[in-house]
């Protein structure tokens, strides 16, 4: 059977489309403008912007000619008006942020880690690094909508867990959501970092409905949006595409031989291989995740400076990822792919020059339009903020769900 709607439904949904409009109007928009692009009555329209005032979310900003008449008051996004944590916990290294309601950083902070760090140990870490920086930006706790936890797939949506992460091997079945909502007193928010990822790029705002994300972290993954929404899947744990298989058959592919994506990309495995081909000095220290990223940001700078092994790897980094890209570009039809993640941002210039090249002149794309290449538009801790802007998401885009009934006996 189908669901039915209830009035106060209704006025919270048609509350959050108004202020999604206003959101997306850069240079401001009158209450006359929001009317005609919600499809809303010019009382309605007045009204819920009204309250939107008095709540803080929206104010006016000045006023602007528009044919005859009186001019038209400008209504802006407030942007302190309320706020949001993002927390990524990465094998090596924990970011955390404070967002503001334009998806703003306005506060950070790094603090590393390591993979057999105790979990409680962890925490402790960031419940710390979130208090330091709600107090370092002054801003009153009632005014932060919640907090949002990016963390390695793959995840358990409905008890907040993580289900054995890749070089975390103590966070299998931890409720890291709850432990996180009882010690920050906040609500929390769980989300796989790729998908975080692709809802800081929505939530920015960037004219393309459909684009992958392509995340490199210490594994690789992909977050994606169709229509401009998040497909998440249904527990929540689309994008692995690790286990991808690719075969040498991008043009120029300096690699033959069937393997898995994620194992042929993933910075122990390239630290490894740059070891054996000359283009890194032996490490001496165990390789534990610190160690991989000091080697990987050195090798990129190996590969800045013209070193000839090193350049080699990343055309074989290159050539792997542009395959795989081919292949999910194809499935999705996607027109835009985004990259980001720790481990992109060290090669990034080098392998913006590269993977575009390879997909287009792929004899397996088969697109009949254009794809556009970049990176993530809200910068490097793009997990972390994509946590963030999963909180303000939540609470401020409209969704015809939240207008459901529930079946569920009262």
């Amino acid at each position: 059977m189908r669901s039915g709607t209830n009035l106060p439904a209704v006025g919270n949904y048609n509350q959050v489309v108004i202020l999604e409009a206003i959101r997306r109007a850069a240079d401001g928009i009158s209450r006359v403008e929001v009317a005609e692009r919600t499809g809303l009555s010019a009382q309605t329209a007045t009204n819920v912007c009204r309250r939107l005032i008095m709540d803080g979310l929206i104010h006016e900003t000045g006023t602007r000619i528009s044919g005859v008449g009186k001019p038209r008051r400008i209504l802006e996004l407030r942007a302190d008006g309320r706020f949001a944590v993002g927390i990524h916990l990465d094998p090596s290294v924990l970011t955390v942020v404070l967002l503001d309601l334009s998806g703003t950083v306005v506060a950070d902070r790094s603090v590393p880690t390591a993979a057999d760090d105790p979990v409680s140990e962890i925490v402790d870490r960031i419940v710390s690094a979130v208090e330091g920086i709600i107090e370092e930006s002054g801003v009153a706790r009632e005014r932060i909508l919640g907090a949002g936890t990016a963390a390695p797939g793959p995840i358990d949506l409905a008890n907040g867990t993580m289900l054995n992460p890749p070089l975390l091997v103590e966070w299998h079945r931890v409720p890291v959501r709850d432990m996180l909502a009882a010690r920050l007193n906040l609500p929390v928010l769980l989300e796989k970092d790729v998908t975080a990822a692709a809802v800081a790029e929505t939530w920015a705002g960037v004219a393309s409905d459909n684009f992958a994300f392509f995340y490199y972290g210490t594994g690789v993954g992909v977050g994606f949006a169709l229509q401009n929404d998040v497909v998440r899947g249904s527990s929540g744990n689309a994008g692995e595409v690790g286990d991808l298989v690719i075969g040498g058959t991008g043009p120029g592919h300096p690699v033959a031989g069937r393997r898995r994506l994620g194992e042929a990309i993933m910075p122990r495995n390239v630290v490894d291989r740059a070891i054996a081909h000359g283009a890194l000095e032996a490490v001496e220290t165990p390789l534990d995740t610190a160690a991989v990223q000091r080697a990987f940001v050195a090798l990129a700078g190996r590969a800045d400076d013209g070193h000839t092994a090193a350049l080699a790897i990343v055309d074989e980094i290159a050539a792997d990822i542009a395959e795989g890209l081919v292949a999910i570009v194809d499935l999705l039809d996607v027109d835009r792919v985004v990259f980001g993640g720790p481990f992109w941002h060290p090669l990034s210039a080098l392998l913006l020059e590269r993977i575009p090249p390879l997909v287009s002149q792929s004899r397996f794309l088969v697109l009949p339009h254009p794809i556009t290449f970049q990176e993530a538009t809200v910068g490097q801790d793009v997990a972390a903020t994509g946590a963030a802007c999963l909180v303000l998401d939540h609470a401020l885009s409209p969704r015809p769900s939240t207008m459901l009934i529930s079946h569920r006996a009262s």
